[in-house]
């Protein structure tokens, strides 16, 4: 089963397509049979993931039919003025075709380019993420400032490692959102691993905190032993 997919007239395997709430969005699919039965299509669906996470997801029921070793087209709109709420910037999407038991019998991917707010899902999603990062980082620093954190360079090391795996996450829901680079794995395992990496070389390098002094001029309240023998 091959599988050719077009959103407003561009190609869509591995290129970059716009996605406009404000405008219908016309799916052009082309799919070719290479099989001796004949394939039955009951639904098309267009996806977004980010972070291993679905952002968008629509289904359209279609009754398509292709005979063995032939060619059946299929164009529709979609109606995506709810987009706007769910996604904003660059994410990794699909089009499958699903049979009626809704197993991907195809699919084709491409990067999207959707025109949504900020205030969206997934703007929201990055802002509550950078917000956990914040107050990571601040609780680590604030008890390395301190010297609160533990003896233990490794235990150290562990309590700096949540803000670096922040930060990378952070950064990969950045670049998306500004349209720099999308989250795809090979993008964002990287980027998540080298600022975890970073962060936890950071703890472990940290000073070790200082054992508390007795102030000075301070007596010891524990009596002298009297030598056994002597008179007290």
């Amino acid at each position: 089963m091959q599988l050719e997919a077009r959103v407003n007239g561009a190609e869509l395997a591995g290129k970059k397509f716009r996605l406009d709430p404000d405008r219908p969005t016309s799916i052009e699919l082309e799919v070719r049979n290479d099989g001796d039965e004949t394939i039955q299509i009951r639904t098309v669906r267009l996806s977004g993931t980010a972070l291993g996470l679905t952002f968008f997801a629509y289904d359209t029921s279609v009754a398509l039919s292709v005979p063995p070793h032939e060619t059946a087209t299929q164009s529709f709109s979609l109606d995506l003025s709810d987009l706007s709420n769910q996604v904003t910037g660059l994410l990794p999407a699909r089009i499958a075709i699903l049979d009626a038991d809704r197993a991907v019998l195809a699919a084709s991917k491409g990067t999207a380019d959707v025109q949504g707010s900020l205030v969206s899902v997934y703007g929201l999603f990055g802002i509550a993420v950078l917000l956990m990062t914040a107050l990571s980082w601040g609780a680590a620093l604030f008890a390395l400032a301190r010297q609160r954190l533990p003896a233990n360079r490794w235990r150290r090391a562990l309590r700096f490692l949540p803000g670096g795996v922040g930060a990378g996450l952070t950064a990969v829901i950045t670049l998306s959102v500004l349209r720099l680079v999308a989250p795809s794995p090979i993008a964002e395992i990287p980027l998540v691993l080298a600022a975890a990496g970073v962060s936890f070389a950071l703890g472990y390098l940290t000073p070790n905190p200082d054992e508390p002094t007795p102030p000075a001029g301070a007596e010891s309240t524990q009596e002298t032993p009297v030598p056994q023998g002597e008179p007290a």
